[in-house]
């Protein structure tokens, strides 16, 4: 791939790449190192792709991938850093309604299961191929997503109305 395709292909899906991983590590210095990696990869790639489709559904795929190995390193389940919950603090102004804090409050699978359908309109079939489950799993995950979306903000309404 040459530097000019990858400039392309960063000023076309930098943004879902960045908050897909956002949505799955909750850190944007953490999402933003998850994306170099990602388009360092696309970088790398030996492989063809049939469309800029493809290369949007792989580099989420690959996103998903390098976020959850994140969530799973060691270093990430011992270190919180201050600034990140002053980061995160900050976003909390830009909310949609509470409806990106309350996703935040989600497991890192409803999350992005969630974030995949509703934010990126892919479709079951498509998030069950990238996220590597059943199409029975899917929905499952955004039934349980929605419920549980639905409490959080329900609770937070609660709590407004009693201030």
């Amino acid at each position: 791939m040459s530097g000019l395709d990858l400039d392309r292909y960063i000023e076309l899906y930098r943004r879902t790449v960045t908050d897909t991983a956002l949505f799955i590590v909750k850190n944007p210095a953490d999402a933003e190192d998850i994306a170099q990696d990602v388009f360092l990869k696309l970088f790398t790639y030996q492989g063809s792709f049939n469309s800029d489709e493809h290369i949007k559904a792989w580099l989420i795929r690959c996103t998903i991938n390098h976020s959850f190995n994140h969530l799973k390193s060691h270093w990430n389940k011992n270190y919180v850093s201050i600034d990140s919950l002053g980061e995160m603090q900050d976003n909390k102004t830009n909310d949609d309604n509470g409806i990106r804090t309350a996703l935040m409050s989600l497991n890192p699978k409803l999350r992005t299961t969630l974030y995949l359908y509703y934010y990126e309109g892919y479709g079951v079939a498509e998030i069950a191929g990238m996220l590597r489950i059943s199409a029975a799993a899917v929905k499952w995950r955004l039934k349980r997503g929605r419920d549980k979306l639905r409490n959080v903000l329900d609770d937070e309404r609660s709590l407004d109305h009693e201030l």
